[in-house]
């Protein structure tokens, strides 16, 4: 399965670059986003896969939170990822 990354986990004064909120293709609601906790997610940076984990969902249309194991750069915003 595939996936987007949408954006940095953030809050009002910090945000989390090791943390990222994913978009699955066929995932639309919190239900079947929850079958994809503990799966691994894999994005190729072009040198080399930096590999995360869904720790949870985000928000109800199931979009997931996603921790990776290094900081994230900027540029992975609207690059796809797989979802193992």
């Amino acid at each position: 399965m595939e996936g987007v990354i949408a954006n940095f986990r953030q809050g009002r004064h910090h945000t989390y670059d090791n943390q990222m909120i994913v978009i699955a293709d066929s995932i639309t609601n919190k239900v079947a986003a929850d079958k994809l906790v503990g799966k691994k997610v894999v994005w190729n940076s072009g040198k080399k896969d930096i590999v995360g984990e869904v720790r949870s969902t985000h928000g109800n249309k199931g979009a997931l939170r996603v921790l990776f194991e290094t900081g994230m750069p900027g540029q992975s915003i609207g690059r796809k990822v797989k979802i193992e």
